[in-house]
């Protein structure tokens, strides 16, 4: 059932994606250069779902549908602040979002692939070499 629903969520997030012109690299460059806007309604859209899922769900759920509840905290520190600039740099420069670049590969985009390449390379670096074995971020640890 679980995995049912992982997929279900899975594919309408891609559909929005591509519904929403986000798998192109060249809209997403053209948004972030400010020529098209367009996408500001689609940020929006997704915030306001978040937003009411967030505030109403344990309004009206007792319980998640599937799996349980754990809240997940990281304190704010250097490696979270590189961390961000490195992933908009390079959102920047190839106008890859890892959700729409996954999507992309579904619509037959694969030179999408070699910008997916280099998120896994950097998920794997900083997993590899950044985490220490509690999970923690080796920057926080003295």
């Amino acid at each position: 059932m679980k995995m049912l629903f992982v997929l279900t969520g899975g594919a309408v997030f891609g559909f929005g994606l591509a519904l929403s012109g986000m798998i192109k690299p060249e809209v997403v460059l053209s948004f972030l250069r400010l020529e098209d806007l367009g996408l500001l309604l689609v940020m929006g859209a997704a915030v306001g779902v978040a937003t009411m899922a967030i505030m109403l769900g344990p309004r009206i759920l007792n319980r998640p549908l599937i799996g349980s509840f754990e809240a997940y905290q990281k304190s704010l520190n250097k490696g979270t602040i590189i961390g961000a600039i490195l992933f908009g740099l390079g959102w920047g420069i190839s106008g890859a979002c890892p959700g729409a670049a996954l999507a992309s590969v579904g619509v037959g985009n694969y030179p999408i692939l070699i910008s997916l390449a280099g998120m896994f390379a950097g998920a794997y670096v900083q997993g590899r070499f950044f985490e220490g074995p509690s999970g923690r971020d080796r920057s926080d640890v003295g």
